[in-house]
């Protein structure tokens, strides 16, 4: 379920994460601003397959260059499973600098069918649950590895490198590890020298699921995407539910007769 409401760092993030567990104030509202970005990370795919449950804890680890020596390093950890018949369920967490007393809060909880081909997006401050329409197909495109590539990339962009890693044990399961790294010639995306890209993943066959992911890069830093805790039984069935006290909204669109 990626790229649908994951978690989102701006400026406000470091300032107005949670502290605690009390209740917290109404958050300023600061002036918008010229320039300044948004940036939304993604996380691992979890495909909807069948027959492939377990609940997990993936733990985020975001560092990213902030000149001379010093590094910003962002964390989280959030809950995620699958049950027998493909459906998910995500926490959202939001990210908070490591090493700090600032504690993460959850934001948004995901639930997705396949079957149904439905999406209930949990805003866990507003407590609304927003019923969309998923198209699940390029989720489980990823439950499919790609074949590795080596040699130059078309059109004279650059060239690719694939290295099979061997295998090691991540939370108790066997993985395969492959290290894929990308270098861009110059002018590709307007840079003045090669940009060298990393991405490596440690992945259960079983679960067609990387339980460890590293991706680098100098527009991105360090992504590390790790799962800490995995259990293979079949998840508790009310995660599949929206959560007790959450009202739905159906955004879905209602189709055409003629369609």
């Amino acid at each position: 379920m990626q790229g649908r409401t994951a978690a989102v760092i701006s400026s406000c993030l470091l300032t107005c994460a949670a502290v605690g567990q009390q209740a917290q104030p109404a958050r300023p509202v600061f002036p918008a601003q010229d320039g300044g970005m948004r940036t939304v990370l993604e996380s691992i795919v979890v495909p909807p397959i069948p027959n492939a449950p377990f609940t997990a804890t993936l733990s985020t680890e975001w560092a990213r260059p902030a000149g001379g020596d010093a590094t910003i390093t962002l964390v989280n950890q959030r809950q995620l499973a699958r049950d027998a018949g493909g459906r998910l369920y995500e926490q959202r967490w939001e990210l908070v600098p490591k090493g700090s007393n600032v504690r993460s809060r959850m934001n948004w909880i995901q639930i997705a069918d396949p079957a149904q081909r439905t999406l209930y997006n949990c805003n866990v401050a507003t407590q609304v649950c927003d019923l969309l329409t998923w198209n699940a197909a390029p989720d489980l495109a990823a439950a499919t590895p790609s074949p590795p590539m080596n040699g130059p990339l078309r059109g004279n962009r650059g060239s690719i490198q694939t290295e099979n890693l061997g295998t090691r044990i991540v939370a108790g399961v066997e993985t395969t590890g492959t290290r894929v790294t990308t270098t861009w010639n110059p002018g590709v995306m307007g840079n003045d020298a090669p940009v060298t890209e990393m991405k490596e993943t440690w992945r259960s066959a079983p679960l067609s699921v990387n339980l460890v992911s590293i991706r680098s890069g100098p527009l991105i830093g360090t992504q590390t995407f790790t799962v800490t805790e995995l259990d293979p039984n079949p998840p508790d069935p009310a995660l599949f539910e929206p959560p007790a006290g959450f009202a739905v909204r159906d955004q879905r669109q209602t189709r055409p007769p003629s369609e």
